[in-house]
């Protein structure tokens, strides 16, 4: 059994259900008008395929209307995505953090070194 997370890194590695999240994060869309864009790529059950994926990642909802399948964003499994990078952005934040410390130390050494050097006795 795979975890959330897992499931939504997996989802969102593919550019096609990205860019269908795209989309859906400026409002609800059926089916049809998702795979739109992707026709001339590739088949409406491979559309279908990439759908699936997204909602088993809890990425979207899909709902029945009479014949339409209308899609919906489903923001709680990106917020978990957002939580779980947090700690590596405050990791790297650190780094960098440190490593301009240590480059104006570097840098302070080599001015007062050029000083020292440059003087006439």
């Amino acid at each position: 059994m795979q975890d959330n997370l897992s499931l939504t890194f997996a989802a969102l590695a593919d550019p096609t259900r990205r860019a269908m999240l795209a989309r859906l994060s400026k409002g609800t869309a059926n089916v049809s008008d998702l795979a739109k864009p992707f026709l001339k790529d590739m088949s409406l059950p491979a559309v279908t395929k990439h759908l699936k994926v997204l909602e088993k990642a809890g990425l979207i909802t899909k709902t029945k209307e009479a014949q339409w399948r209308p899609c919906q964003l489903n923001g709680v499994p990106l917020k978990d995505v957002s939580n779980w990078m947090e700690q590596y952005r405050v990791f790297w934040e650190e780094s960098f953090d440190r490593l301009e410390q240590y480059l104006k130390t570097v840098t302070s050494k080599k001015k007062a070194k050029g000083k020292t050097h440059g003087r006439k006795k």
